[in-house]
């Protein structure tokens, strides 16, 4: 069973994975709406996985007999600057998330909750992945700059992901 604090810390954390996949689908409709679907497509599965996540936790938390309590999503952002500026949003909210997942390991070691310890290891490694890859979207798009063929180009490249 667990404990109380972990129960609400992981209650908290599924609202944020929701958040995240809300936020990736209204990126994906941006990206629509300018034309570059294959950043749109980049988002939709990167919305998609972060539905995964909150399910990773909500499936934890029925495994340990805890309650899930969901809790309203914010309305996320829908315009941005520039595709680099939407993709250095998605790299920042990447690195918030990860310092959600942190303060869920410091709080499981302060429980002594082995079995969300061992639950969370998934999701250390997990932010590590995001982060680099929001990164390095950003990178390539600030190295691009405005010149239309760059951006079809990567357009195009971030439209294979599956």
């Amino acid at each position: 069973m667990i404990g109380k604090k972990a129960q609400d810390a992981f209650n908290e954390q599924i609202k944020h994975e929701l958040f995240s996949a809300y936020l990736y689908l209204s990126m994906a409709a941006y990206f629509h709406a300018e034309g570059l679907d294959g950043m749109a497509k980049w988002m939709t599965v990167q919305s998609k996985e972060e539905t995964g996540h909150a399910m990773r936790f909500f499936d934890h938390l029925v495994e340990r007999q805890g309650r899930i309590i969901l809790s309203a999503i914010d309305k996320p952002q829908a315009e941005w600057k520039s595709p680099l500026d939407a993709f250095k949003a998605a790299y920042k909210h990447e690195q918030f998330i990860t310092g959600k997942i942190d303060d869920l390991v410091k709080l499981a070691n302060e429980e002594k909750d082995n079995a969300a310890l061992v639950f969370l290891q998934w999701f250390v490694k997990e932010q590590v992945e995001e982060e680099a890859n929001t990164s390095k979207v950003a990178q390539m798009l600030e190295r691009a700059g405005e010149s239309g063929q760059s951006m079809l180009i990567m357009d195009a490249e971030l439209g294979k992901r599956e």
